[in-house]
């Protein structure tokens, strides 16, 4: 009885992995902007439909945004400037630029479908423009990369297998430890091709994306000497995004 206990569990754990594959790969599709084959499970009006949604709540887990009109309107002329001569104009998504006040957090984020966020403590720091071309050149290189959309599928597709290998085997475990090794290691990956993107951007709109390796040392600074080890982080270490920003510049240098 308990052999035939465990077939009936592996032949369950068996349909749930296969449900699961088949669906990740009903789900693939390439991005037009990009021309990179992604796992998607929204549409972008969904995208854009969470993005504002959740933007009131994120502005609020940083104290709000920040009074000043003036820096405010500096942020949205630099971000409409890199979308409105890029191939992000080209997208469907609606993007919106917003100074948190936070004075403490030095940081950047996107939310699917167009709302970019930056803090005043990375604003702050920030030496001239361009270097704030290249902050948000790269948060608008997430938006169109669909990168959270990306991400949201991909997780969904790791815990159904965690889940077919709990019911199957006892192996969910281990399942789930593969699926967040490789969520980091895509992780890493989307901020490079962000990177690549910004360059792009702000060549594109006349800005000196040699700033972007400014935000760098600046981001580098503000980690620390106790920053996570890049293998247990979502973003590379500074030093190698700075080569390969280096790379990016001399690649579209040559073809613009």
């Amino acid at each position: 009885m308990r052999g035939r206990n465990l077939k009936v569990r592996l032949l369950i754990g068996i349909v749930i992995a296969l449900f699961f594959v088949v669906k990740r790969c009903s789900q693939r599709e390439v991005n037009p902007y990009t021309g990179r084959t992604q796992t998607i499970s929204m549409t972008p009006d969904k995208e854009i439909a969470i993005g504002l949604q959740s933007a009131p709540q994120m502005a609020q887990q940083h104290g709000g945004l920040h009074p000043n009109n003036q820096y405010q309107t500096l942020v949205d002329n630099v971000g409409n400037k890199l979308v409105n001569n890029s191939i992000a104009k080209e997208t469907p998504y609606k993007y919106e630029f917003h100074l948190l006040a936070d004075p403490n957090t030095i940081n950047a984020f996107a939310l699917p479908g167009g709302q970019v966020f930056i803090t005043y403590a990375l604003f702050s720091k920030l030496e001239n423009e361009d270097q704030l071309a290249g902050v948000l050149g790269h948060e608008i290189g997430h938006v169109l990369g669909r990168h959270s959309a990306e991400r949201i599928a991909e997780s969904e597709y790791w815990q159904g297998l965690a889940t077919a290998g709990s019911v199957g085997g006892d192996i969910g475990g281990l399942v789930s430890g593969i699926g967040q090794n490789t969520l980091l290691t895509n992780g890493r990956d989307d901020e490079l091709e962000s990177d690549d993107l910004g360059v792009l951007f702000m060549l594109k709109a006349n800005y000196n994306p040699e700033e972007m390796i400014g935000v760098m040392q600046i981001l580098k600074q503000a980690a620390g000497p106790n920053r996570v080890p890049e293998m247990q982080s979502t973003h590379p270490d500074p030093e190698n995004r700075i080569e390969k920003i280096k790379a990016s510049i001399a690649k579209y240098k040559k073809t613009l």
